[in-house]
């Protein structure tokens, strides 16, 4: 078994890398005030332009590190898949048009894989960005765009794992991403279109496509005694009871909540309006499933009213967002 004074030295050392890469993004985030700062307006103008695809390149954990930024690309509205170099020296350069850009990493700027990959670049004048630490490196040469990255320190205690310089990479790959997708106004909607599935995509899914409708909604009008409302939530079987009035804008909600905390009065004597809510928590169709889960939870309720100018369009129950996958 682990000792306690090999857990704490173990804590230790996860602060220990923790700061190190900590101190490397702060090294970084200063060199934006100087050339990299520049670099990234440069990289973000072709990045932004580009009528192609944008093509990530790398080997070892760049290489890794590169296909994550090439799915974040992706999924936010930047059409981009990665390429192995190896591959690429085997075939895979067909893949590379002459509108595409090229984004290549490489911590040292000097891996040996990348040189056909580059020497395609140049031949048929694709633009080349280079996310590397070495400047002066051959990478760093040959790019057109040089996002330089700052010789942080290396978390590992040797020097040699990447650590610190993987995180940097990764950070410039969202930086990128994150710029990008803010210029194009992606939206919540926009994401939803590139993640369908999962529970990201259950959280995106507006609540307008699985609210109940029609003769599922549990409506009753004003004057409505009790007995008979009760049997519209017996029936519907969404937990509460609309209140609707002749212009059909809502006028409250009575919850079978309300019911149960009433059982001591007599019920055949009262109206809906004496134990209704009044102002009742609504949402329109457009709202997401996320944010709505979380205002029932705020509100500890287990449905919506959805509405649309005033007026009740459907209702959304808790179970409804379990069954898309939202919680």
């Amino acid at each position: 078994m682990t000792t306690i004074d090999e857990k704490q030295a173990a804590v230790s050392s996860a602060l220990r890398t923790l700061s190190t890469e900590q101190a490397g993004l702060v090294q970084m985030m200063e060199a934006f005030n100087n050339e990299l700062g520049d670099s990234f307006g440069q990289a973000f103008d072709a990045l932004s332009k580009v009528r192609g695809r944008v093509i990530i390149t790398g080997v070892g954990k760049s290489g890794h590190v590169g296909a994550k930024i090439a799915a974040t690309l992706a999924s936010t509205g930047t059409p981009a898949f990665f390429v192995h170099p190896a591959e690429a020296n085997h075939g895979d350069l067909g893949m590379i048009a002459r509108d595409d850009v090229i984004v290549a990493m490489s911590w040292s700027g000097e891996t040996a894989e990348l040189k056909g990959i580059v020497a395609y670049s140049r031949r048929f004048a694709i633009p080349l960005i280079a996310i590397t630490s070495g400047r002066e490196s051959a990478l760093g040469r040959a790019a057109d765009v040089v996002l330089a990255l700052p010789k942080a320190t290396e978390a590992c205690p040797n020097g040699l794992a990447p650590t610190t310089s993987t995180l940097l990479q990764l950070a410039m790959g969202d930086a990128l991403a994150v710029a990008l997708l803010e210029a194009r106004g992606f939206t919540a909607d926009h994401f939803r279109t590139f993640h369908p599935g999962g529970q990201l995509g259950a959280n995106l899914t507006k609540i307008g496509e699985i609210m109940h409708v029609g003769d599922e909604m549990p409506i009753v009008k004003p004057g409505t005694l009790m007995p008979e409302a009760a049997l519209v939530l017996a029936k519907k079987k969404l937990g509460c009871i609309l209140v609707v009035g002749e212009d059909g804008e809502l006028a409250g909600i009575v919850t079978d909540g309300d019911l149960t905390r009433n059982l001591h009065r007599d019920m055949s004597k009262l109206t809906v309006e004496e134990m209704m809510t009044r102002d009742p928590r609504t949402a329109t169709p457009d709202t997401l499933a996320g944010p709505a889960l979380a205002m029932l939870n705020e509100k500890s309720i287990s449905a919506l009213v959805v509405v649309e100018e005033g007026k009740p369009v459907g209702v959304v129950h808790f179970h409804d967002l379990l069954r898309i996958g939202v919680a």
